[in-house]
């Protein structure tokens, strides 16, 4: 999925940022939500003009009856890491704060 969407993004900008996390199969194997680390709305345009193509792309490379009909959606895991990381930075600050407002009152 990966190549067959680098390949696309040499033809198209709007996926060039785009970079595959996961990619999750339904049990009858019919459709697959391909997930992805950020998903801007020109990028899901790109996608959804393109997703025949990649889909021919996966249908040449695996062995199935039916290729899977792709759906795109981003990374849920991606946007939590970023909101962690932005509490644990805000409580790194908070510390450091802290620290100095010790330092200046020790040197009162």
């Amino acid at each position: 999925m990966a190549d067959a969407l680098e390949r696309s993004a040499d033809a198209d900008e709007r996926l060039r940022l785009v970079t595959v996390t996961a990619v999750e199969v339904s049990g009858d194997l019919r459709r697959a939500t391909v997930f992805l680390s950020s998903l801007s709305e020109e990028a899901a345009e790109s996608l959804s003009a393109h997703r025949a193509e990649l889909q021919q792309a996966i249908g040449r490379q695996v062995r199935m009856k039916h290729t899977p009909q792709l759906g795109f959606a981003a990374d849920p895991g991606v946007a939590l890491g970023a909101k962690v990381e932005e509490i644990l930075r805000g409580l790194h600050e908070r510390q450091a704060a802290s620290r100095d407002d010790q330092d200046r009152a020790g040197d009162d």
